[in-house]
């Protein structure tokens, strides 16, 4: 006799939400089909459906998370799944949570690089989210100052005492016996000897407890190593803690004395955090800072997740003081923003828009208004990307608003250039052009010796020329558009390969755009070609919509010939 299958539980915890919410079946399957259009996922939930999650159906996959975040939003307090009777599982807006303290952001962070570093391939699939953009700027906006971020040392644990061996009560000696004693003690010192300090003397166990040694010093990875001195940044792979310097592909610049292998011990959480560390973590994002311009975000990303994994985190779980935890979330923002930066470069949008987000949060635990500024213009600089014009616009003027008129004058046009590349996707030309003006003013007013921020630096008379082009590309301003790219080609170094491709691209856009088909061929072309050289989704992206345009064009020798050309490539 076959067995029946177990009966389903009515949901009662979800009954009595969905009465106090008031939704109907109906209702509520809309919007949770509407949520999951956020969130890119096409959902066809009905009445029925929710009748079947009643009489203890689980829905599946991360519609769970989605009810719970429809309630949260109805009744304005914070529900998960539990508390709906469904199975747990991630939250839909993980990773985008704007953390109250420093700790919970060192778990958020740490727990996001964790899923990246390994198999986690849905986490690259995550869609890219306009609502999850408000509360954590918001919060930015108005939060409190941290007050304290350091790590005390923990108080040492005692150690524990050796037994001590059971007091035997002694009768006192008389002076005869007390003698006789002493001169059979002399006769066997006579007979073997003196006593060395420390030895088994006769009638005791050989075997006695060694004294005290020093502790061997153990080479701890990338620890205590001096600004300059030689050693691989990462401090891991072939080479690690050996002194040798290791450049890109991981060949060795210098030899110096190897350590034994097995001296070399992971960094763990608890260690005192030094300056040197935080001088490494701000090498390393130089390093896949230049990696990441000259050959894309795809080139170099996982290894350094992997670095903030298995370096970054236990220094953000170490021992450190106020002014070294300031300097150190500074840095883990840096790396995090650059973790992001790289991940939008390889079109997994979600999972930057979550890195863009905890960096903000680590910032802010930095006590670096000016930073978190930055990264909001690096998240507005992704919404332009993806069509959200709006949303690039309002991350922008929240950037503005937190740091006033306090922040170098570089800074000011940058933030100023971030809002008007929005406008130009909305095409609102007057307000554009405004905020365009506002970016020239403040650049032309910056002055040799100002204490610009390393992050800024790039932004100069060549970057400015590059979000004219763009602006004006994008608002079909076609030779003016023109004028700005060329400009900024021709100031523009070597070494910022990608930002050249892309200006490339605007320039064969705006020759496209005055009719000039075979000159904007051959710039398209030439771009194709530096494209296939890069692992950027981003960089392919510029090229493909360049082709787009061409496609009115099609039948055109000259657009034969480019794409005869491109084909080519392979």
């Amino acid at each position: 006799m076959s067995e029946r299958p177990p009966q389903r539980i009515p949901n009662r915890q979800l009954a009595a939400l969905i009465a106090e919410a008031g939704f109907s079946h109906a209702g509520l399957a809309r919007r949770v089909d509407q949520l999951g259009l956020e969130h890119g996922l096409d959902l066809r939930y009905d009445k029925t459906s929710v009748t079947r999650w009643l009489r203890g159906q689980q829905p599946r996959g991360t519609t769970p998370a989605l009810i719970a975040e429809v309630f949260t939003r109805r009744l304005g307090r914070r529900l998960s799944a539990q508390d709906l009777g469904l199975d747990a599982c991630a939250p839909v807006y993980a990773g985008l949570e704007f953390a109250s303290t420093p700790d919970e952001a060192i778990d958020i962070v740490a727990g996001l690089w964790r899923k990246d570093s390994g198999s986690h391939t849905e986490l690259r699939k995550i869609a890219f989210t306009p609502a999850g953009l408000v509360v954590p700027s918001r919060d930015w906006l108005i939060g409190r100052p941290d007050d304290r971020v350091g790590h005390p040392a923990l108080a040492s644990p005692q150690p524990p005492q050796s037994p001590q061996p059971p007091r035997i009560a002694q009768t006192p000696l008389s002076p005869q016996t007390a003698q006789s004693a002493r001169s059979s003690q002399a006769q066997q010192t006579s007979q073997n000897g003196p006593r060395v300090p420390g030895a088994p003397g006769p009638g005791t166990s050989a075997v006695r407890p060694l004294p005290a040694q020093p502790p061997t010093q153990v080479p701890v990875q990338g620890r205590g190593r001096p600004a300059g001195a030689p050693g691989g940044a990462l401090g891991t792979g072939p080479g690690a803690g050996t002194g040798a310097l290791s450049g890109p592909g991981g060949r060795t610049q210098g030899r110096a004395a190897a350590v034994p292998r097995q001296q070399r011990v992971e960094r763990a959480a608890g260690q005192r955090v030094t300056a040197g560390d935080i001088a490494a973590l701000r090498s390393v994002s130089d390093l896949f800072g230049s990696l990441d311009q000259a050959y894309g975000g795809g080139h170099a990303r996982q290894a350094l997740v992997r670095y903030l994994e298995h370096e970054a985190e236990p220094m953000l779980r170490g021992v450190y003081g106020e002014s070294t935890g300031r300097r150190l979330f500074a840095a883990a923002a840096d790396l995090t923003r650059l973790a992001g930066w790289t991940s939008y470069d390889i079109a997994a949008h979600g999972l930057a828009q979550r890195y863009f987000v905890q960096a903000l949060r680590l910032s802010q635990a930095a006590g670096d208004r000016v930073y978190g500024s930055y990264v909001l213009t690096t998240m507005s600089r992704q919404a332009v990307y993806l069509g959200h014009g709006r949303e690039a616009v309002q991350l922008a003027r929240v950037a503005q608003q937190g740091v006033g008129a306090s922040a170098p004058p570089v800074v000011q046009a940058l933030l100023h250039a971030a809002e008007a590349r929005g406008h130009g996707v909305l095409g609102e030309v007057r307000a554009c052009t405004a905020s365009l003006v506002r970016a020239e003013r403040a650049l032309d007013s910056a002055r040799t010796g100002d204490d610009v921020p390393y992050w800024a630096r790039f932004f100069d008379e060549a970057q400015m020329a590059d979000e004219l082009g763009h602006c004006h590309r994008d608002l079909q301003q076609y030779r003016a558009a023109a004028q700005h790219a060329e400009r900024s080609l021709q100031l523009r170094a070597p070494k910022y390969a990608r930002s050249r491709l892309f200006c490339r691209v605007v320039l064969a856009c705006a020759r496209l755009g005055l009719g000039e088909l075979d000159q904007a061929c051959l710039l398209g072309a030439e771009a194709a070609q530096q494209a296939t050289e890069m692992r950027s989704v981003r960089a392919v992206e510029y090229v493909r919509d360049f082709e787009r345009r061409l496609e009115p064009y099609r039948d055109a020798a000259a657009v034969r010939n480019y794409r005869d050309r491109v084909a080519a490539l392979g």
